[in-house]
């Protein structure tokens, strides 16, 4: 049974991680969760890549963490506490990836799937795609990250409604709030999805990671504009990209990044 993380390029400049655990909706094992900061370290230093697609395997995104090793993982504090770690950091290591990132969303987005998903920069779903956070019905809470990332996405008022009734949020819906950035019809959710990415593959990749890394910086509660932001945007006016950029310009022909 496929219980993996895999990784391929579908153009010199895309990549794709997909979850791969079909038989139980790509449930995410432990292990799973484990290998993703690392497997995540290393994809980012794949030549040539300028956009990462995260998706599922088959009909569903992905129900969230594999509630079949729950029994064992979850026995003790201290065992909880270890796994727990290990999924915050890869939702955290997700969250960092200094390329865009795209959630290519169908079927189940659940609990810590849909945590994975709200780490991404961009998600496209289509009309299959249902979204829940469950972990109420479990007696258990959503880490605070994920509730921070939830709240930043939706607004508090959906956040809560999401978690205090674990209901589940169909597509229509799941766009009015916000928690999804376009909602596709089943047959064009790829290709549109391809087209974005292409199209997000020819601006300076550079100047999207100073642009992530501040976005990040206000998520995290920054809200001046500090000597380390300054200097950041300063440096660009002195890179390779912006020369391009300018030049290809006022040359009235597309840039070469």
């Amino acid at each position: 049974m496929a219980q993996s993380l895999d990784f391929k390029m579908l153009t010199p400049a895309i990549g794709a991680l997909c979850l791969n655990n079909p038989a139980r909706r790509n449930a995410l094992t432990a292990k799973m969760w484990a290998d993703l900061p690392a497997l995540l370290d290393d994809i980012a230093k794949t030549k040539g890549l300028k956009v990462l697609i995260l998706r599922g395997e088959g009909e569903h995104f992905s129900a969230g963490a594999d509630i079949s090793e729950f029994e064992t993982l979850y026995a003790t504090k201290e065992s909880a506490g270890k796994v727990s770690q290990k999924i915050t950091k890869a939702m955290s290591a997700m969250a960092a990836f200094p390329l865009p990132t795209i959630a290519i969303i169908r079927g189940a987005c659940v609990g810590g799937g849909c945590a994975l998903a709200l780490c991404c920069d961009i998600r496209f779903a289509d009309h299959s795609a249902k979204f829940c956070i469950p972990p109420a019905k479990l007696g258990l809470s959503y880490p605070f990250s994920d509730i921070a990332r939830l709240i930043q996405t939706v607004g508090i008022a959906h956040a809560k409604d999401m978690m205090f009734s674990a209901r589940i949020v169909q597509g229509k819906q799941a766009r009015r709030m916000g928690l999804i950035n376009q909602l596709f019809k089943a047959d064009n959710l790829e290709g549109k999805t391809l087209e974005y990415a292409a199209s997000t593959a020819t601006v300076s990749s550079e100047a999207v990671r100073v642009m992530k890394h501040m976005s990040a910086a206000f998520q995290a509660g920054e809200r001046d504009d500090t000597a380390q932001m300054q200097k950041l945007f300063a440096d660009q006016f002195v890179s390779a990209d912006f020369k391009e950029g300018y030049s290809a310009f006022l040359a009235k022909r597309d840039p070469e990044f």
